[in-house]
C-alpha cells in the first residue's frame, strides 16, 4: 500500500516557510514589544534617579549655608572674646560643633541605588534559552558517573537521576575519584571545547543545584576547594527555595559565560 499527498510538495514547501515566516514575524514583535517595555522601565529608572540626585543636591547645599553660617558665628566668637568669655561660652561652643557634625552627616537614600530588575527581561531570557537549545544538533544523554557520587546523593538504577538525602548512605569513600563531604557527582562524559546545554528535569523541587568543574577538581574534605562554585576550578547555578544564583570563586556571577574547560 502506498500513501500519497493530498498537496503537490511545492505547495506543501511553500506552506511549511509561511508558518515559519509567520513564527518568525510573531517572535519578532514580541520582542519589539518586550524592548519597549524595557525603554519605558529605564526611562522611569532614570527620571527616578535624577529626581532623587536633584533632592540630594538641595539638601548638601542647604548643608553648605548652615556650615557657612555657623563658621562665621564661631570665628567671630574666638576672635572677639577674651579667655574667660571663651569658657562662659564653652557649652555653646561645643553645642554649636555637635550641631555641625550633624550637617555632615549623609542623607541615606535607596533612590541613589540603581534597580537592575528594570533592565532584565525572563522572556527575553526564555527565548534565548530556546534558540541555544535548537541551534544544537543531536543530543546526548548524561549519565553519572557512580564512582563520584557523594554518600550523601542517590543514584537512580538508570544513572541519570540524583536524589539528596542528608543522612550518608555507605559507600567506599577510600574511592579516590568520589566526593566525600559535598553532595556532588560528575557525568561519565567530558567535553573540552563548543557548546553545550543540557535539560534538566527538577519536578517539585525547590532546592538543587547543577554545575561545570574541571577534572582536577578535589574529591575530598569539606573546603572550599572542592566546594561547586566556590572556587577557581567549578562554575554552579543553584536553587535555595527562591534564591536562585550563579556562581564562580565564591562570587555571584551576571552575564558571564563559563569559558572552555580543558
Amino acid at each position: 500500500m502506498r500513501l500519497w499527498s493530498a498537496l503537490p510538495p511545492g505547495t506543501a514547501a511553500n506552506g511549511a516557510r509561511e508558518l515559519v515566516i509567520q513564527r518568525l514575524m510573531f517572535v519578532g514583535k514580541v520582542c519589539e514589544n518586550e524592548e519597549q517595555r524595557l525603554l519605558e522601565n529605564v526611562h522611569a529608572e532614570e527620571e527616578r534617579v535624577h529626581q532623587s540626585i536633584l533632592t540630594q543636591q538641595a539638601h548638601w547645599t542647604e548643608a553648605l549655608q548652615k556650615l557657612d553660617a555657623l563658621r562665621t558665628y564661631l570665628v567671630d566668637m574666638i576672635t572677639n572674646l577674651d579667655d574667660q568669655g571663651l569658657v562662659r561660652a564653652e557649652k555653646e561652643i561645643f553645642e554649636r560643633t555637635e550641631v555641625a557634625e550633624g550637617i555632615l552627616e549623609p542623607q541615606e537614600s535607596a533612590k541613589l541605588n540603581f534597580n537592575q530588575q528594570c533592565v532584565q527581561s525572563p522572556l527575553l531570557h526564555r527565548l534565548w534559552a530556546s534558540a541555544v537549545l535548537s541551534c544544537i544538533t543531536g543530543s546526548q544523554e548524561i549519565h553519572i558517573d557512580e564512582k563520584t557520587v557523594s554518600p550523601h546523593l542517590s543514584l537512580s538504577e538508570d544513572k541519570k537521576t540524583l536524589t539528596f538525602s542528608p543522612k550518608k548512605a555507605k559507600l567506599d569513600l577510600d574511592c579516590p575519584d568520589r566526593f566525600d563531604h559535598w553532595p556532588n557527582a560528575l557525568a561519565t562524559a567530558a567535553f573540552q571545547t563548543g557548546l553545550h546545554a543540557w535539560k534538566i528535569s527538577v519536578e517539585k523541587s525547590c532546592a538543587y543545584k547543577l554545575g561545570v568543574c574541571y577534572g582536577s577538581l578535589p574529591r575530598k574534605g569539606s573546603g572550599n576547594e572542592v566546594r561547586l562554585g566556590f572556587n577557581a576550578a567549578s562554575w554552579v547555578f543553584s536553587r535555595y527555595d527562591k534564591e536562585f544564583r550563579f556562581l564562580h570563586a565564591g562570587r555571584p556571577l551576571r552575564h558571564r559565560s563559563i569559558p572552555s574547560l580543558r
